[in-house]
């Protein structure tokens, strides 16, 4: 293969079984700065709310943490949960990042809830007539790219300030087809979930580069694949480190969030084969195995999908052998 993989991170400071979110977020720190000395080339930001595995809730905070430890690496949001905030507020948090990190910031956009839908009642609070995802985006844009947005009878003009002509990146993310289309249409780079909901990914990325037109964002669609990886360097241990994951998604499928579990010798003694099945369906395209093993798949995934950049998604209950899992795919991106 020729084409260079390009590799990112995505974490969402997970609070592992007897750990603490304060614990979470400083493995977070260690983890960005171990991960830009291995090459990779951004570092993301999981926003959850009111999730007990999960302490990145505040990402904004976190995204400017993690910038101020590390030096060349692009950090941003994966993603910022539009639908809970003003277009305007947005773009002044992700105007300031950019003006305290200038050309280091990545603004990356989701549409889902993030959580339950009465958390999201109490984070949105919205009232009727209040606009939808694509009128959000189009506002934010005018923010961070042109001059602010006039009320409807050009009487007054809103400003994001710091932000205005910062030209933070912005991406668009999604495990579906909608945003894959709207990313394309607008010229957008598009992030596909395929650390969870794998089923629709080749649908969306060929979707994306369908509709993609060239914009004052991109002229030509850059599509990053966001992947479970497990790897350990034996082929077993990654196995058995897997089940944590494997744990968080069965729970997740009984409506049971949690910490992130240790790993345990036999998953079928917690689950049934119906449940087996829904959890595989979720992590299908997972990367997992010893070094020779992580190269073999993540070169395939790449021909499979000719994805631009592969995101990795870890979450190993014990942060060191989480730390080697990144430096084993460092590896086998350049071997």
């Amino acid at each position: 293969m020729t084409k260079k993989i390009e590799l990112s991170v995505l974490d969402p400071s997970p609070i592992v079984e007897g750990g603490s979110a304060e614990l979470s977020l400083q493995n977070t720190l260690d983890l960005a700065k171990k991960t830009e000395q291995w090459g990779y080339k951004r570092f993301w930001l999981a926003e959850h709310h009111n999730w007990a595995g999960m302490a990145s809730s505040a990402s904004p905070i976190v995204i400017g943490r993690v910038a101020s430890v590390t030096e060349k690496m692009r950090i941003g949001s994966g993603a910022m949960l539009l639908s809970h905030y003003s277009p305007l507020s947005v773009a002044e948090q992700f105007g300031t990042l950019e003006t305290f990190f200038p050309g280091r910031i990545d603004l990356g956009l989701g549409r889902a809830p993030g959580t339950d839908q009465y958390t999201a009642n109490v984070l949105r609070q919205r009232v009727a007539g209040e606009p939808e995802f694509d009128a959000r985006l189009e506002e934010l844009i005018a923010y961070l790219y042109g001059t602010g947005t006039a009320t409807k009878n050009g009487s007054f003009r809103f400003h994001a300030i710091p932000g205005e002509k910062t030209n933070v990146p912005i991406w668009l993310l999604g495990s579906g087809l909608y945003s894959a289309q709207l990313a394309g249409i607008l010229g957008l780079p598009f992030s596909f979930a395929g650390h969870f909901a794998p089923g629709n990914m080749m649908e969306a990325i060929k979707l994306y580069r369908d509709y993609f037109r060239p914009s004052q964002f991109l002229e030509e669609p850059y599509v990053l694949l966001a992947v479970q990886v497990v790897a350990a360097d034996e082929k077993q241990e990654a196995q058995r480190l897997a089940t944590s994951m494997y744990q968080k998604f069965l729970l997740l499928t009984r409506g049971q969030p949690s910490p992130i579990l240790p790993p345990v010798d036999n998953m079928d003694e917690l689950w049934n084969d119906n449940e087996r099945r829904a959890v595989e369906e979720q992590l299908f395209t997972s990367i997992i195995g010893d070094p020779a093993g992580v190269k073999q798949q993540l070169h395939e995934l790449i021909e499979k999908t000719d994805a631009d950049e592969i995101m990795a998604h870890t979450e190993i209950f014990d942060h060191k052998a989480r730390l080697r899992s990144y430096e084993i795919l460092a590896q086998a991106a350049v071997n």
